[in-house]
């Protein structure tokens, strides 16, 4: 039996994402009560050139966007994920969650979609998260719409959303997808299959 990080990372690798693992694991941190500190869009494009490589300058137009609607994110998580879908779809990722006053925590995200969707993609994925009182309420389930549109390759922005959290991925992958659903993401401290 496959533990659920054997088989994302299988699985975005068949989607053609072989070569974007992650490097180092950091150690978690205890959070202190304390708010995170914001992030300017200069630094979130700054990490995110880093983390994508060669497409940042879609990446920076997001960030803009994002900046524009939500203001400064207080965190941000960088990771890979794995998705697959027909009529109804499953999302499964993992990935660390930087905060700029209270630590690294290392975290995975899975859940289901339901909608007019069809395919399968690998993704790395950077998540601007707005509004987090502390480093713990990342664990809950954020809701919202995502479309997808693209062959061999992809670059998007969704929002999902959970009281005043905001959790906006962008993400950047190699598959084919096509389609439109309504979906959350249910974030945990350790890796599970089960999505809902």
């Amino acid at each position: 039996m496959q533990t659920r990080r054997e088989l994302t990372l299988k699985l975005a690798a068949l989607a053609g994402v072989a070569g974007f693992g992650l490097k180092g694991q950091p150690a978690e941190a205890s959070p202190p009560p304390e708010r995170p500190g914001e992030y300017s869009p200069d630094e979130i494009v700054n990490n995110g050139h880093r983390f994508f490589g060669s497409i940042t300058r879609g990446l920076a137009e997001l960030v803009e966007s994002a900046t524009k609607r939500w203001g400064r994110p207080n965190g941000y998580i960088l990771g890979q994920e794995a998705t697959g879908a027909f009529i109804g779809g499953l999302r499964y990722g993992e990935g660390v969650l930087h905060t700029r006053n209270a630590g690294d925590l290392r975290v995975f995200w899975q859940g289901p979609s339901l909608g007019l969707d069809a395919g399968a993609d690998g993704d790395r994925t950077m998540m601007l998260v707005y509004n987090l009182p502390a480093t713990e309420a990342i664990f809950r389930r954020y809701g919202g719409m995502d479309n997808s549109l693209y062959l061999v390759g992809g670059f998007g922005m969704t929002a999902l959303v959970n009281d005043d959290v905001y959790v906006v991925p962008i993400r950047s992958g190699l598959g084919a997808r096509l389609g439109i659903n309504v979906s959350y993401l249910k974030f945990t401290p350790a890796s599970t299959w089960n999505p809902f």
